[in-house]
């Protein structure tokens, strides 16, 4: 049985980003980039970390990446997530699924939607473009 598993990350967990430390300091280590399956949409919560959620319709794909993380350090990461984000299964372009972090649909209301970015990187990257 592995004592690790894969983590689908799309926001300041990112590789470089503001929290990318909180999976570091777990033991985590960076595996690869990956796109999700065109079923999500993506907000930016208050300009400071996205929340993806998966739609019946009108979804798009999103850059990610993938973390191996001990399944015993699982749990820390998550309560360092801020309130809202949860652990759930996101569907990559090539069909397989891995944990990941998701956002609960109350999170969203009358914040701005990113969807057009495909991603937490490329929406900063433009935000700081204006």
């Amino acid at each position: 049985m592995s004592t690790h598993t894969e983590v689908a990350v799309n926001g300041p967990l990112m590789r470089g980003l503001a929290l990318d430390k909180n999976l570091i300091q777990n033991n985590a280590t960076f595996v690869r980039e990956a796109k999700t399956e065109a079923i999500y949409r993506m907000w930016a919560i208050k300009g400071e970390y996205p929340s993806m959620q998966r739609v019946r319709t009108g979804g798009t794909w999103f850059n990610v990446e993938i973390w191996s993380l001990p399944k015993t350090n699982l749990i820390e990461v998550l309560n360092l997530e801020a309130t809202g984000l949860t652990l759930g299964k996101v569907v990559l372009e090539n069909g397989g699924q891995v944990l990941g972090i998701l956002g609960e649909n109350y999170l969203t209301q009358q914040q701005e939607d990113i969807s057009q970015f495909h991603g937490w990187r490329n929406y900063i990257q433009q935000k700081s473009k204006n």
